[in-house]
């Protein structure tokens, strides 16, 4: 079980935090602190090993905690959710070591994608002596749903307003023709970019049979 603080002023944001953290078997919440020096004490008291930590806080920011957390050698990890989207900020977490940093405000699948990569890492980091570079790729890897190899011909800039639209609407099917009136593309170049996605496994095709004429595909993100 991974034990989780919550680090946030705002009570209805602690809470959401906590509801979303709360779907995940494999993770237990351990504690909640409005402020940088309640997080520090529950810390210093209690086994911890992943910290959901605002930036924006009365008393000592998330900034300084993490700080704090590194020159005590508290050891344990840190994602960041904050409305915090100064570049020097992002900057900083970093490198004082978070592992994820989600600007608010931000989807659930998000969060638990980065709950998930971290429950890989937990579990790869307790149970194996040796780690061997395929495990290390993977825990490094830079999750996306635009970066192939593109085929000639086909253009990230592109692939990314196809999938921007895709994104925006996880739930529904969209045609070829939605997808391209929304992204202001060409129905033609759009397909290309549907049929390619779907090849590489980040999309799902289905068929769509109307009253008239010939069947249609619909596209969804696969999650």
């Amino acid at each position: 079980m991974i034990k989780v603080l919550i680090v946030e002023d705002d009570p209805m944001v602690a809470y959401l935090n906590e509801k979303y953290i709360k779907t995940l078997p494999e993770f237990e919440i351990i504690g909640k602190a409005a402020n940088g020096e309640e997080a520090l004490k529950v810390l210093r008291d209690k086994k911890c090993d992943l910290v959901i930590l605002d930036v924006y806080m009365p008393k000592m920011d998330g900034l300084e905690v993490i700080g704090e957390i590194r020159k005590e050698f508290i050891e344990v990890d840190v994602i960041f959710i904050t409305a915090a989207r100064e570049h020097e900020v992002i900057d900083k977490a970093l490198k004082l070591g978070a592992i994820d940093y989600l600007v608010k405000p931000f989807e659930f699948e998000r969060l638990k994608e980065s709950l998930k990569k971290y429950l890989v890492r937990h579990e790869m980091m307790r149970n194996k002596g040796q780690i061997d570079q395929k495990d290390i790729d993977l825990l490094t890897k830079v999750d996306s749903k635009i970066r192939h190899s593109l085929p000639k011909g086909l253009q990230e800039r592109t692939l990314k307003k196809v999938m921007d639209v895709l994104e925006n609407n996880r739930d529904s099917y969209l045609s070829a023709d939605e997808v391209a009136e929304l992204a202001g593309i060409s129905r033609v170049t759009v397909r290309r970019y549907l049929e390619y996605q779907e090849s590489v496994g980040v999309l799902k095709c289905e068929t769509k049979y109307g009253t008239v004429g010939r069947p249609s595909y619909v596209y969804k993100i696969i999650r």
